[in-house]
């Protein structure tokens, strides 16, 4: 019988499981490295060991101090999570090997499938082994692990050589296996997957479709359970193709056989994670199932009912990121002041069919900080309901009424993404969907201006608390102030206002806009006739945060004066996101001349690596970037200087 659990992973993931061993009665452990001392996954268990350092290489991906760290807490059985070493079968066996349980496939069957290139063969399919021109475009591909990274799209036989090198690169970081191959890229394809559960008995279970063709990065942004659209055919023969898979390899517990669906409705065979997915919850609210409860009962030696519960309704997951897509998705950092998602209509969901139309998995709670070391998401947050229409629309809505203070995040994108045509006409459902829709989703949106006259009015409604009213005394004058909306910085929203001798404030120049009233945290406007109240938050990071019926609006006050400090000289090239130098461009040196768009810089940040190009052509002038550096956000990296015209634009290079 187990007894206690170690989750060989962290954050949302370890919490998730975390969750399920509490109704178990089981007792939890978790592992963390120094980053994640005070982490909340940390706080939640019930024990906890340390893991001597902070990159996934020095503790995550430390089997052998994982295993150690259950056999000293007095842990009886490991859970992977997902991600890390959830499909490492050596991890397994030394699991096993101890005496522990492991709560997971079979070794045997993770070696067969964890490896992409053994799975497509024992599925048939053969990765290219010579890339030619009538092959292109490829994927570059990690052949461990998964998540979108170790991954490179190639349309060029010159791009080929750095997409490879790259791709190595970030999989053996990610992974600790740098082993890539290639295969067909197929172009605006749909992501569908199926989900499967399998008992030492001989029972394998299908427990439907999934849809994750929105991604960025090869990353899944937004999920759904069943995958809209499919043709009934091609449902079976995906079904089917799952299970024989699983069959195939003796599998045991929880896994997902994924696939591509072409254009032309042919079905294309990615690959089998033998673990749990990120995105099961959707699963779980269709199906009324607690995967995890039922990896343990397999685990424990448990045999599963000869069929699964019928599915029932809809279900749509989000996953809600620190990071600005506007800016090439540039991951962020931060403390994570307040993650509240409010509650939707009570309807039938997830985990055993409990009362909850809204669900947040997540591995942070308000005063957390999201550090630079790992994956950028903040949570999981997942709709059900009886349709997709009202899956979707739920979603939509409790995303755009969440109070997400902090970094930057992807709210506004998902919240356009879910009302898209592309998204919800599921005929239109394409890997290619923020290529072709991205500039549009992050235009800066409606709603600034009034913001920053509710950001204004709390400010001088704070001061004028502070100083007991007395402002009241004097002569009404004019006063002012100016912001800036994240995600637009060009736009300056200045706000001209008087303060009356009875109280309150009028505006100057916003015809149309009334304040019927005005407090340190709350303001409320009328605009053409439209009542409307705004909460006003600020935490002392400079930042205020106001959410609305408009949307969240998180505005910069704007100086009146520069700061000499904040200038830059001509042709500074600043760290975009906090991180990691990993390498330089070939020849990167001072004193070299480079051209336009030439890579000079590699940082990893939260487990990608970003690539930092030349803003213009000339002479490197000064470089204090250097491998295993770390950076903050606007660290001067390098300086290019003395623009010659003899100095040919960069070919576009790859590895990015």
């Amino acid at each position: 019988m187990i007894t206690t659990v170690l989750v060989a992973n962290r954050g949302e993931i370890a919490c998730r499981v975390f969750r399920t061993c509490r109704t178990r009665g089981m007792a939890t452990v978790a592992v963390h490295s120094d980053a994640d001392a005070g982490a909340l996954h940390v706080r939640e268990a019930d024990a906890a060991v340390r893991l001597p350092g902070s990159t996934p290489a020095e503790t995550y991906l430390r089997g052998d101090a994982i295993v150690k760290a259950a056999l000293a807490a007095g842990a009886d059985a490991v859970h992977p999570g997902y991600g890390f070493l959830s499909e490492n079968a050596g991890f397994a066996r030394a699991v096993e090997d101890a005496g522990l349980v492991w709560i997971g496939p079979p070794p045997g069957a993770i070696e067969a499938m964890a490896s992409k290139t053994r799975a497509k063969e024992l599925m048939g399919v053969t990765p290219l082994t010579e890339v030619t021109e009538d092959d292109l475009p490829v994927l570059v591909k990690a052949a461990a692990g998964g998540g979108g990274r170790g991954m490179r799209v190639v349309r060029t036989l010159a791009e080929l050589p750095g997409a490879l090198a790259a791709a190595r690169a970030e999989a053996a970081s990610a992974f600790g296996d740098g082993e890539v191959f290639t295969e067909p890229y197929v172009e605006d394809g749909r992501h569908v997957e199926v989900q499967v559960l399998a008992d030492a008995h001989g029972t394998v279970w299908v427990l439907g479709t999934r849809d994750c063709s929105l991604q960025r990065r090869h990353q899944k942004v937004v999920e759904e359970c069943p995958a809209p659209g499919l043709d009934p055919g091609l449902t079976a023969s995906l079904h089917a193709s799952a299970v024989a898979a699983a069959r195939a390899v003796g599998y045991r517990g929880a896994g997902t056989v994924e696939f591509l669906v072409g254009t032309d409705g042919r079905a294309h065979f990615l690959e089998m994670n033998t673990r749990l997915q990120v995105e099961h919850p959707v699963t779980e609210a269709v199906f009324g199932v607690d995967l995890v409860a039922l990896q343990l009962d397999v685990a424990a030696g448990g045999a599963l009912p000869p069929e699964p519960p019928a599915p029932r309704g809809h279900a749509v997951e989000a996953r809600l990121y620190a990071e600005d897509p506007a800016a090439g998705w540039a991951p962020q950092t931060g403390v994570l002041h307040a993650l509240d998602v409010p509650e939707a209509p009570r309807a039938p969901g997830p985990e055993g069919g409990g009362p909850s139309g809204i669900r947040v998995d997540t591995g942070y709670a308000a005063g957390d900080t999201i550090g630079i070391h790992y994956d950028p998401m903040i949570a999981k947050v997942v709709a059900w309901a009886p349709t997709r229409g009202e899956a979707v629309r739920r979603l939509a809505h409790a995303l755009e009424r969440a109070r997400v203070h902090g970094p930057v995040t992807n709210r506004e994108l998902l919240v356009r993404s879910l009302r898209h045509p592309g998204f919800t006409d599921p005929g239109r459902l394409g890997t290619g969907f923020y290529e072709r829709h991205l500039d549009r989703l992050t235009e800066p949106g409606a709603g600034a201006g009034l913001a920053a006259v509710a950001a204004a009015l709390a400010g001088a409604a704070a001061r004028a608390g502070r100083f007991g009213g007395a402002w009241r005394n004097l002569p009404s004058q004019p006063q002012s102030a100016a912001f800036t909306a994240q995600g637009d910085p060009d736009t300056v929203h200045e706000v001209r206002y008087r303060p009356l001798r009875e109280g309150g404030f009028a505006l100057e120049d916003r015809p149309g806009v009334k304040v019927l009233s005005a407090a340190p945290d709350r303001v409320r406007l009328e605009a053409e006739g439209i009542a409307r109240e705004f909460a006003v938050t600020s935490y002392g990071d400079g930042r205020v945060h106001v959410d609305g019926p408009l949307g969240h609006h998180a505005l910069l006050p704007r100086p009146r004066f520069t700061d000499p400090a904040l200038r830059v000289e001509p042709g500074s090239l600043l760290a975009p996101m906090p991180g990691t130098v990993v390498r330089l461009g070939e020849g990167v040196e001072e004193g070299a001349q480079v051209a336009e768009g030439q890579p000079l810089v590699w940082l990893e940040a939260m487990k990608m690596e970003h690539r930092i190009d030349a803003p213009a052509s000339g002479t490197l002038t000064a470089l204090h970037a250097r491998p295993g550096r770390q950076v903050e956000v606007g660290t001067l990296l390098a300086v290019v200087h003395d623009v010659p015209s003899n100095v040919p634009p960069a070919q576009e290079a790859s590895g990015s």
